[in-house]
Formats: C-alpha cells, structure tokens, sequence
C-alpha cells in the first residue's frame, strides 16, 4: 500500500499486488491487514525511551537488572544494556528458532520465548553490530516486566490509542 499525504490531505492511496494470491484478491487500501514484522521494533525502541523518560528503564544499566523471571548470562567484559539491544550490538547470534507460527495453540509468552530460544552470546557487548529479532524481543519482554502490562496491551495504550491508530494492534492472535 502507497499512501501519500500533504498538508494533511491523502492524494493517494493505492493497494499493489494480491492481498490473496491463490484467490487473487487484490490489495485494498482500506482495508488490508498487514502485520507489523520488523516494524514492531519501532514500536518496541518507543515503549523503552517512554519509560526511560520515566526514569523506569536506564539505558545504560545492565538489562538482567529489569529481568525478574530468567537472567542473561554475562560472557563479556560487561554486562548488555538496552542500547545494546537498541543498536543491535548485544552480542547474539541470530538463529530465527521460533519467530513465527499460524498455529495459536503455539504461542507462548515472550519469556517462555526468551528462554526456550536463547541464541549463544558470539559477541562482546557493545562491539559489533549484528541484527538481532531475539534482543528486540528480551527488549519487548523488559518492557513488560518494567511497566507490568502485557506487551500488546503497553503498545496499544501508550503508543497506538494516542496516536488514533484505532486498526492496528500488536494482539495474538488478531482481535475480531
């Protein structure tokens, strides 16, 4: 979908593609759901820097300090701190075990997640930048463990519902 908006005024808004390829729906801007993917660390990377604001999150402190259920173990010369995890440098190998299921009889807490799949630490923290879903999640997980609100629920208060983005939601499986 292309939207393209001036002084407030949408000029275009066009669907491109299959929102069903085997039936050959086509794309409604109005009203095909996309689901966020990556972009959820957007909305991860806000939710940290509203509590850090809040004097909730330091950025600069050792995450095990915000985790109550499971610790990261400390393989380096420090400790991961979320601008470790924010700027991708926390020092994980990336494994994708686990990221994605169509089964909602699979889904499991963000800590079940977090522990059951927790990639080997290959770097120093801090050092070398290496894209990481897992540290994007430990960073979601923090969030709730911080604020004491379920993720989706933190995001659609904090973040979606002020900004008036009423059809959108991080909920799993999707609302009716």
């Amino acid at each position: 979908v292309v939207v393209i908006i001036k002084d407030g005024e949408v000029l275009l808004s066009k669907g491109y593609g299959y929102a069903d390829v085997a039936k050959q729906i086509p794309v409604d801007a109005e009203s095909t759901l996309f689901r966020p993917g990556s972009v959820t660390k957007l909305f991860t990377w806000t939710a940290v820097m509203q509590l850090a604001e809040q004097g909730k999150i330091d950025l600069t402190a050792d995450i095990n300090t915000y985790l109550t259920d499971f610790k990261i173990p400390v393989t380096g010369s420090r400790p991961i701190t979320m601008l470790d995890l924010m700027s991708h440098t926390a020092g994980f190998g990336e494994t994708g075990a686990g990221d994605a299921t169509y089964n909602a009889a699979e889904l499991t807490s963000l800590s079940a997640y977090l522990t059951r799949y927790m990639p080997a630490l290959v770097y120093p923290p801090g050092q070398i930048p290496a894209y990481s879903n897992y540290g994007a999640t430990l960073a979601g997980h923090i969030v709730e463990q911080v604020s004491g609100e379920p993720y989706d629920q933190y995001i659609e208060e904090h973040i979606l519902k002020p900004l008036g983005m009423t059809h959108s939601s991080m909920r799993q499986p999707l609302p009716a």
